[in-house]
């Protein structure tokens, strides 16, 4: 998807020339073009000028767009409520790790929505990804 948002609004890219820069076989990456397709992200085009395109521009398109596409709902582990808000565990209301995976998970459900192509693109995230990945000691209370 990256490679299809820098050359956006220039015409389709082959499957080919994808599958060559980012190292993926053309039948894995026809796979996941399938799943994009249907879900409405990318467009093809066949013909000798043919290929892929965005279907929207790249600051439309979100990485929980792409991951949902690919993957289907991000869920961290299996006893976190599902899409419509149900419970799939007997023992969510009773267990303490609970709170903290929901926590987690509309965290990192946050950072994927609020993060798209464009901001891919852009080279945005390389500042914050230094203020996560920094080496700050940080002192505990109780040690």
């Amino acid at each position: 998807m990256v490679e299809l948002a820098e050359v956006h609004g220039s015409g389709p890219v082959a499957l080919r020339e994808v599958a060559e820069k980012q190292g993926i076989s053309e039948k894995y990456l026809e796979q996941l073009f399938a799943a994009l397709r249907k879900e409405g992200l990318i467009y093809s085009q066949r013909g000798a000028q043919g290929g892929y395109t965005l279907a929207k521009a790249p600051k439309h398109i979100t990485v929980g767009d792409i991951v949902r596409a690919l993957e289907g709902p991000i869920a961290l582990c299996d006893c976190l409520a599902d899409e419509e808000g149900e419970a799939i565990c007997d023992r969510m209301g009773e267990c303490a790790a609970h709170p903290l995976w929901v926590r987690l998970q509309d965290g990192i459900t946050s950072i994927l929505d609020s993060t798209t192509l464009q901001d891919m693109i852009a080279g945005d995230l390389r500042d914050s990804a230094k203020d996560i990945g920094g080496n700050k000691e940080e002192e505990r209370p109780d040690e």
